[in-house]
């Protein structure tokens, strides 16, 4: 046995045969695991990739917004992304990344500028529709325009009204654009809209920057808002005023003159209401409260309808005298409302005369006359028989009277045909 094992060449036989046994058992494991592995389900997947489309992107633009004016800017891009999905898909999700154009360092003038992206990873493909912008830069420009006010629908305003000259605050504004487009406009306007109107606006209004065709110019305005005030006239009429005295003057003082101070006033509202006025009344002077000449204000009342009176106040003017007197003689008794079928005779007086005593101002008394003093009766629906009414007196106005008898006795008889 030892002799055999001692034998080189047999111990390399056996050698060789050991080593293609255990090539050929390695071997069969790793063809037997590559098959299981073909056959049976991963528990990890192989990496995927995936496509997605985002619109809408908006676009950034850096440049120097105090000196100059860019058009041509897109709004916005539709930007497509390849790669993992594992990558893709939060960045879809939460749009952290921008997409910008740099123009930073370019000069005034037209250029075809590539849009640029930012916080995307470098996994990721990127494609952007429109890939550049073709962008003008300008020089910026400010200046001060006059706002104008632009009646819309002024056919339109109720009936009667009109509108006056409006009032704008600011009435100027600053308007920044490029220096072209500051060099063609022609009208700042604000609109007013007068359909149905009736009475004074104060709104705000929008600010429109127009060429000399009438088209609008894309320009940067401040305050774009301004506000308007547009008084509006309404129908009008003048009138006098009436003034109601109450009370009595004192004693031997007598009223040489009562005045308002305008005598007319203007009456706004509706036409109906104004053509069936006349005066203005409801104005009351207590004349027992005067003792001289003297000149009282007062508001004058907006009458049923109307809307306003200007003015609101006005002076009432009462200049008094010491009074005197003045008698008129067998002036004549006259009588109203007697009916065709009927005839009136006296019984007391029997003459049918009577004296008048006339007090006032003598400045006053001086210009009255017989003619100007009327004393009178009322027999309107009187039967026949035998009546006693208080008599009356018409004279001027800033006189009073005194009469030997009030009353007058007469019969009213049947006229027999």
């Amino acid at each position: 046995m030892d002799n055999f094992i001692g034998k080189r060449w047999i111990m390399k036989i056996i050698a060789l045969l050991l080593a293609l046994m255990l090539y050929m058992s390695v071997n069969i494991e790793i063809t037997s695991t590559q098959q299981q592995r073909e056959t049976s389900p991963s528990p990890f997947p192989s990496a995927s990739t995936d496509t997605e489309t985002v619109t809408d992107v908006p676009v950034s633009a850096y440049y120097d917004r105090d000196t100059q004016v860019v058009t041509g800017l897109p709004q916005s891009v539709t930007i497509t992304l390849e790669g993992p999905t594992s990558t893709l898909k939060p960045t879809v999700l939460q749009k952290d990344f921008e997409v910008y154009l740099d123009l930073t360092n370019l000069e005034l003038g037209t250029h075809q500028v590539p849009l640029q992206w930012r916080n995307l990873s470098e996994r990721l493909d990127v494609t952007i529709e429109p890939a550049v912008a073709s962008i003008t830069i300008e020089e910026k420009v400010t200046e001060d325009f006059p706002v104008e006010v632009d009646f819309i629908n002024r056919g339109l305003i109720e009936e009667g009204y009109e509108p006056e000259k409006p009032i704008v605050k600011p009435n100027s504004v600053k308007v920044t654009g490029s220096k072209e487009l500051i060099d063609r406009i022609a009208l700042v306007k604000a609109r007013v809209d007068l359909e149905g109107v009736n009475e004074s606006l104060e709104e705000q209004s929008g600010v429109t920057v127009y060429d000399s065709e009438g088209n609008t110019l894309n320009v940067e305005v401040e305050p774009a808002v301004v506000d308007v005030s547009v008084p509006i006239t309404s129908p009008n009429k003048k009138v006098p005023l009436r003034i109601n005295r109450q009370g009595s003057l004192q004693e031997n003082l007598s009223i040489l003159q009562v005045e308002a101070e305008p005598k007319e006033v203007t009456v706004y509202g509706p036409k109906g209401v104004l053509d069936e006025l006349e005066y203005i009344g409801g104005i009351d002077l207590d004349l027992s409260d005067i003792t001289e000449s003297t000149t009282i204000e007062v508001n004058v009342p907006v009458p049923d309808g109307a809307r306003r009176v200007e003015p609101e106040k006005v002076n009432i003017r009462v200049e008094v005298e010491q009074e005197e007197e003045k008698t008129f003689t067998n002036l004549p008794i006259q009588y109203i409302g007697l009916s065709d079928s009927l005839e009136l005779e006296m019984i007391d007086p029997e003459d049918g005369v009577m004296d008048l005593t006339v007090l006032g101002a003598p400045s006053v008394l001086e210009g009255v006359t017989s003619s100007d003093m009327e004393i009178y009766i009322n027999v309107t629906d009187l039967a026949a028989g035998e009546h006693e009414v208080p008599l009356e007196i018409n004279g001027p106005q800033d006189v009073s009277w005194n009469l030997p008898e009030r009353t007058m006795k007469f019969r009213l008889s049947e006229i027999i045909e």
